[in-house]
């Protein structure tokens, strides 16, 4: 008869033998989000439909035309390669109300859209063996056909759907110097409905920033109202970007003052880059007096006063910094400060919440803790005084590390005090402060000459 082993939870055991556990040493967690992932809906040509779909910044760079129809140079996708001047992580809704595909006798357009009508199937004996084809995808752009696809069969069995057709069940492999897929429309005009449409498919995913392209009242509303549902109901803590938008009177909204003055684009183009800009903006650092490097014209002709205006309306403003000494007299674009749209200060919520940089910290605090609380302890540890402990534990241990990279200040561990048993028995209370760290904006000094 073997001995009796195994782990063991009472000490009840009736066999003799060797009991032995394998635990963890208790040791602190302090796992953070991460940054610099941003959400929009876009008007396209060419693209997904229906759903949310994911590229990063490589993706982006690498194949754009098989997401969004453009090649990177291209003048059609100037706001997206603004957006990924910073952003790291996109996640993409596009916006369609009865996109019709292009369609020839060969093929149909993977997508509905008018970039399908640029989309060409040439077939031809392939050189090298007389019984086999090559059928060929062209993409035209700017008037030059590029092959996006090659395959080089036997039989039309063998073919297979590429990036950008559907080969059609009845096409038969015959030499054809090109045959351009016709028909192809955006369809009708984007309505509110289609931008709940993606507000509701976006609502799980995880994004610091959401981006607002629409200059329509009505949709920015939409934005706005569920942005803060979002916040405050179910704790999903991201920032929208809109633009022109006046007394929104919010923390999780920022408001663009200027518009972009290109023949074509639309006003609120700098949505893009500052969507961006603010998902990928560290926990520890400002947006503040970051120059704008992207591909759109600012209107930056406001006076002081104007700045000062919009400053305390709470909008997000650009400006214009020159370096005379350096003989550099037409400047750069830069923001003005880093700010949303909040205004209404009081001792409850002073005027720190207009900060950015101050939302980012408390955001992040937001996230990292829940992610930790349900992860590690939801179900899993008893709520009683070592549970509660532990907690503890980590809670401290997460704070230590945002202060050690700057994002707070003068934190302790008797600035978190051991949680308690809330009103019921699986309750956990927690109250604590912390001071969020903010970087530099102004300097007053007087210099006493001796």
């Amino acid at each position: 008869m073997a001995l009796g082993g195994g782990g063991w939870l009472f000490q009840n055991k009736k066999l003799p033998g060797a009991y032995i556990n394998f635990v963890s040493k208790v040791r602190p967690t302090t796992d953070f989000a991460d940054r610099g992932y941003g959400a929009m809906a876009l008007e396209l040509d060419w693209g997904p439909e229906g759903e949310v779909f994911k590229v990063e910044v490589d993706d982006f760079q690498k194949s754009s035309t098989k997401y969004f129809g453009y090649d990177y140079t291209s003048d059609k996708i100037t706001g997206l390669r603004d957006l990924f001047k910073n952003l790291k992580t996109g996640y993409f809704y596009r916006l369609n109300n009865g996109a019709i595909k292009a369609a020839c006798a060969l093929a149909t357009a993977k997508y509905g859209g008018v970039r399908g009508n640029d989309l060409t199937i040439a077939i031809q004996a392939n050189i090298d063996d007389e019984d086999l084809y090559d059928v060929i995808t062209y993409l035209t752009t700017d008037g030059a056909k590029t092959a996006v696809d090659k395959q080089t069969v036997a039989s039309k069995a063998a073919l297979t759907n590429n990036d950008y057709v559907t080969w059609k069940e009845d096409m038969t492999l015959a030499a054809t110097a090109g045959t351009p897929l016709t028909g192809g429309s955006n369809g009708e005009t984007i309505s509110g409905l289609q931008y709940q449409e993606f507000l509701d498919k976006i609502e799980p995913y995880y994004f610091n920033t959401l981006g607002c392209l629409s200059t329509e009242a009505t949709v920015q509303d939409l934005y706005i109202q569920f942005t803060k549902r979002m916040r405050d109901d179910v704790g999903a803590k991201f920032q929208t970007v809109v633009y022109g938008k006046e007394n929104v009177d919010y923390e999780g909204v920022i408001s663009i003052q200027n518009k972009v003055t290109d023949a074509g684009a639309s006003l609120a183009s700098l949505v893009y880059w500052l969507t961006g800009a603010e998902a990928a903006c560290a926990v520890n650092a400002s947006c503040t007096n970051k120059t704008y490097e992207g591909d759109f014209t600012v209107d930056t002709n406001y006076k002081q006063s104007e700045l000062e205006r919009a400053i305390t309306a709470g909008m997000l403003i650009f400006h214009r910094v020159a370096d005379a000494v350096d003989g550099d007299i037409t400047g750069d674009v830069n923001i003005l400060r880093d700010i949303n749209t909040f205004t209404s200060f009081s001792k409850q919520k002073n005027e720190d919440f207009s900060s950015n940089q101050v939302i980012r910290v408390l955001d992040q605090i937001a996230i990292d803790v829940a992610r930790l609380f349900n992860l590690t302890y939801l179900g899993k540890e008893p709520n009683d005084a070592d549970g509660r402990i532990a907690f503890w534990g980590d809670l401290v241990a997460y704070h230590k590390e945002m202060q050690r990279v700057r994002a707070i200040q003068n934190f302790v561990p008797d600035d978190v005090p051991i949680p308690t048993q809330g009103e019921s028995k699986e309750a956990v209370l927690s109250e604590y402060q912390v001071q969020p760290t903010m970087c530099m904006e102004k300097l007053y000094m007087t210099v006493v000459v001796a």
